[in-house]
């Protein structure tokens, strides 16, 4: 089944001339790979899911902007990016408010309040697993929340068997300004699994 790489390092980063030539490329197996690692909740709320490929495209695009090139800077980013990795018994993702219009959103934003702590994840008939947000920085005021948050789902095995299995895997909110459920199609399942491994 292949071991789940948890963290990056230097080896596993192209070099700045060698991400010129090879950005393009990479930059189209990343948006391909990330196409299965959204799940939409509703109108205005979405999971992206992180893993190393992800995060090893976050930081490359980091270097290349700031034309980071020196040991100690690009460990620094290494450092930043790879606590956003799952370890095996998790599932990580980018929480986004998406409202296009900014006073729309800044009247959700206030209505919303908590609601990161509302998403919920289910497998199968298991009970539904709520994600510990914001571990990073603490990301809400007392009036509003973010339009970003950082969620960390906690698999059990029973979980982790079920999500590799047969079982429906469905994410939620249920927030009172904003409930929506939905079950995720049989690719976004696929790729999620990936990131998890068995206790055997």
């Amino acid at each position: 089944n292949g071991v789940i790489m948890n963290t990056l390092t230097r080896d596993d980063l192209f070099s700045l001339e060698a991400y010129s030539t090879e950005r393009q490329a990479f930059r189209a197996r990343v948006l391909d790979h990330k196409a299965h690692r959204r799940v939409t909740i509703g109108k205005n709320a979405t999971l992206y899911f992180e893993d190393a490929l992800t995060m090893q495209y976050q930081v490359q695009e980091m270097l290349r902007i700031e034309r980071i090139f020196e040991a100690g800077q690009i460990q620094e980013e290494l450092d930043s990016y790879n606590p956003l990795i799952p370890d095996g018994s998790n599932l990580k993702a980018t929480f986004m408010l998406e409202y296009p219009e900014v006073d729309e959103r800044r009247a959700a934003l206030a209505r919303l309040l908590g609601v990161e702590r509302s998403v919920w994840l289910a497998v199968g008939d298991n009970d539904r697993i709520r994600p510990i947000a914001n571990e990073d920085l603490a990301r809400e005021t007392s009036d509003k929340t973010s339009a970003v948050h950082f969620l960390r789902f906690e698999l059990s095995d029973q979980d982790i068997a079920g999500f590799k299995g047969e079982a429906v895997v469905r994410f939620g909110i249920d927030h009172p300004e904003y409930a929506y459920e939905t079950e995720i199609c049989p690719e976004v399942k696929r790729s999620l699994a990936a990131d998890l491994q068995s206790a055997v």
